[in-house]
């Protein structure tokens, strides 16, 4: 076994005391660490080329700082019933405050209709790379106590994420861990992985395949922007369009395309 880089443990410590990083999963900015190590850089170098990477499939989807404490304070004064208006009111909110969420909010209830509503009430749901998509509950078809899985990078959202489901009386598993190393513990009914495969490409180049493959649901929702962050579209609906079609060529999968205005879905039956 390749003895690591000296130089490992101190470029990861750097990068995780970078405020907008400290709450990462550590073993991801190790791995990055150690592929900027591995390519001879120096370790100023590999920090910098880490927290690029990092702000590039993270950080920058945050259009406003988190308010974590604040929502739980108020998460604490609403109802437990994820349909009140209140909660509805609290979820768009939050739900603003990351773009891949926020570019959602005018098709929201559209979205989960069109898509899942046909297939509801779901019990079961993997939530992957799932940022604060969980606040959409009050428009998903789940029933109530559904269990709910998935995963995302920062600690401080799925404790929030989770902490939010189970206000509203699911039976929420969401875990910090980068979706490569997420462990699929069981089958679920449907899995989400909205506008993530794009980011995940920036990770692992090639991998998006074999996670398609791996996830152990009987629906799959992929979803893929059609603009940049900064509001070009730059033909994405043509291309990512093409690259689904490409991921799944050989497979014997019943796939839906879905058409929104701000966003390209497929739903998978496997």
């Amino acid at each position: 076994m390749t003895n690591p880089d000296p130089n490992l443990a101190a470029v990861t410590s750097a990068v995780l005391q970078k405020s907008k990083y400290e709450h990462i999963q550590p073993g991801l900015v190790e791995q990055l660490a150690a592929r900027e190590l591995v390519k001879g850089r120096k370790p100023k170098e590999a920090i910098k080329e880490v927290s690029a990477k990092l702000h590039q499939i993270g950080a920058a989807y945050f259009k406003l700082a988190p308010q974590y404490a604040h929502w739980l304070d108020e998460l604490a004064s609403l109802p437990n019933d994820p349909l009140s208006e209140d909660v509805r009111t609290f979820a768009l909110q939050v739900m603003q405050a990351h773009s891949s969420t926020a570019e959602r909010l005018p098709i929201l209830a559209e979205f989960y209709a069109d898509i899942l509503a046909p297939l509801g009430p779901l019990e079961s749901v993997f939530d992957l790379a799932c940022g604060l998509n969980p606040l959409a509950l009050p428009w998903m078809p789940l029933q109530a106590g559904a269990r709910y899985f998935g995963c995302d990078i920062f600690s401080d959202l799925i404790a929030f994420d989770n902490a939010f489901l189970r206000h509203c009386g699911l039976d929420a598993h969401l875990e910090t861990a980068d979706i490569f190393h997420f462990e699929f513990k069981q089958p679920v009914q449907a899995a989400l992985l909205l506008k993530s495969l794009p980011c995940l490409e920036q990770l692992e180049k090639g991998a998006a395949g074999a996670l398609v493959d791996a996830v152990p649901a009987q629906f799959l929702l992929v979803s893929y922007p059609i603009r940049s962050l900064g509001g070009r579209s730059k033909g994405m609906r043509q291309t990512y369009n093409a690259q689904f079609k490409a991921l799944t060529a050989n497979k014997k999968w019943k796939i839906t395309q879905y058409e929104f205005s701000s966003e390209l879905a497929f739903l998978v039956e496997k």
